[in-house]
């Protein structure tokens, strides 16, 4: 790839390795793609526990891991400005020529973002999640979506669903919003050698056990199909608050041995525990895509699940059976995937995922809105002031005051140490044999 043409991208978000997650695979997958493209991949995120420091994983990728500990979910607490100078360093050592923010609730995505655009820098973000417009909570994660969006350069939503919302809750231009799905590695999530005999149905539930998931569905549901079928059983692997509830279920009913609790499953374990079912089970209230949905898929499982977000958009029809979030309604959408496992090939399912979905086409897909990105015109701080003013009669002031605030910093920060005193690291590439390669299908080889 000619130099004119290869990118230099920041990857920032509070979630990533060695956390587990949608966001985390995604930013990971994406950045081994890019970095095969021929593009420069750095992440920065917060410090996990003594995870400290700069840390290179798989194909040369660089991770900076800031001294920042999370406070709630594996976010850091907002600083506003106190992440500009390590943020500043870090883009002027890499040389880095874009930026790209991931996750709506992530403090260090924003922080990110604001201070890539003081600097001049281009700004990319991708909305992973959905949210409402009534409760407490959105309406604050909105508002401050708006500002973060109003000087974006261009922005990426997972799902057509997703991409409404997004619009909705931060009024960007529709025509700056693209939608590029996730993937998944279809190499590593592969069927079970032999298919699986039909005579006991095993139904596999891999979540975090919280209210968002639809773990109090779950409670509801099961005991019913249990009921309803002697030779169903179920595996739930997750852990979170709601877990207590589904262990009282469980004693309640006296389901301890159709009914097997995982705990937390690292994701090196999550393939070997889904070709041991037939039926995924989705119980989410809110969902913007839902990896989880692909991975069980690509293991030959049919799945069934809420029709809520973007999940409908996920699988066609004859790979996935929907319900309202409702019990009984889900009872209904379990007893007609068990009708129709018989007619399910998972091998067959597998090839259909191969064809679908793989990493390499969501990078080339990125890659196309980094080129629209880096496109975009430059804008001295009285035009970017502009945009922030009309998201409120009183939040535009306070949006343009915390702009000149975060502006007048970083040339204080230019005049203590000019950007020629920073010490830029020397690129490099690795040998083809340490690379990431992709395969015929697309898929991830990690060698």
């Amino acid at each position: 790839m000619g130099d004119q043409k290869r990118h230099k991208i920041l990857m920032v978000s509070d979630f990533f390795y060695p956390n587990f997650g949608g966001v985390e695979n995604h930013i990971y997958y994406l950045s081994q793609c890019l970095l095969k493209l021929g593009h420069k991949v750095v992440v920065l995120t917060h410090a996990y526990g003594n995870r400290s420091g700069v840390r290179y994983m798989t194909g040369g990728l660089k991770v900076y891991y800031i001294p920042w500990k999370p406070f709630l979910m594996q976010n850091t607490l907002p600083t506003f400005y106190g992440t500009l100078p390590i943020m500043r360093t870090i883009l002027i050592r890499e040389k880095i020529s874009l930026v790209h923010g991931h996750q709506a609730f992530s403090t260090l995505c924003h922080e990110a973002l604001m201070h890539a655009r003081t600097m001049g820098y281009k700004v990319v973000f991708t909305d992973h999640s959905l949210y409402g417009f009534a409760d407490v909570g959105s309406i604050h994660m909105n508002k401050v979506l708006q500002f973060t969006l109003a000087d974006v350069s261009q922005a990426i939503c997972v799902s057509h669903t997703s991409k409404e919302n997004t619009v909705l809750r931060s009024g960007l231009p529709p025509e700056k919003v693209f939608v590029i799905p996730n993937a998944v590695d279809t190499a590593m999530f592969t069927p079970a050698p032999e298919k699986l005999s039909h005579n006991e149905i095993v139904i596999i539930v891999i979540s975090r056990l919280v209210y968002r998931k639809g773990a109090d569905l779950l409670v509801e549901v099961i005991p019913e199909i249990c009921r309803l079928f002697s030779n169903v059983r179920f595996i739930v692997g997750g852990d979170g608050p709601k877990r207590v509830r589904l262990e009282e279920m469980r004693e309640k009913n006296s389901l301890q041995d159709r009914v097997e609790m995982l705990g937390a499953v690292p994701h090196a374990r999550v393939r070997s525990v889904l070709i041991s079912g037939h039926i995924f089970l989705n119980s989410s209230l809110t969902e913007a895509f839902c990896i989880a949905i692909l991975e069980a898929a690509s293991c030959g499982l049919l799945t069934v699940s809420t029709r809520v977000g973007g999940v409908p958009e996920v699988l066609p029809d004859d790979m996935i059976v929907l319900a309202e979030p409702d019990p009984s309604d889900m009872v209904r959408a379990i007893t007609k995937a068990i009708s129709i496992l018989p007619k399910i090939d998972p091998q067959v399912m597998h090839l259909r995922m191969k064809k679908l979905y793989n990493w390499h086409d969501v990078a080339k897909r990125t890659e196309i809105v980094y080129d629209r990105a880096l496109g975009c015109s430059n804008q001295n701080l009285v035009d970017r002031l502009s945009r922030y003013l009309p998201c409120g009669g009183w939040a535009g002031k306070l949006f343009c005051l915390v702009m000149i605030i975060d502006f007048l910093l970083w040339r204080l920060l230019q005049l203590w140490q000019p950007p020629e005193e920073i010490e830029e690291v020397p690129d490099f590439s690795l040998p083809n044999s340490e690379c990431p390669e992709f395969k015929e299908d697309g898929s991830l080889s990690l060698r």
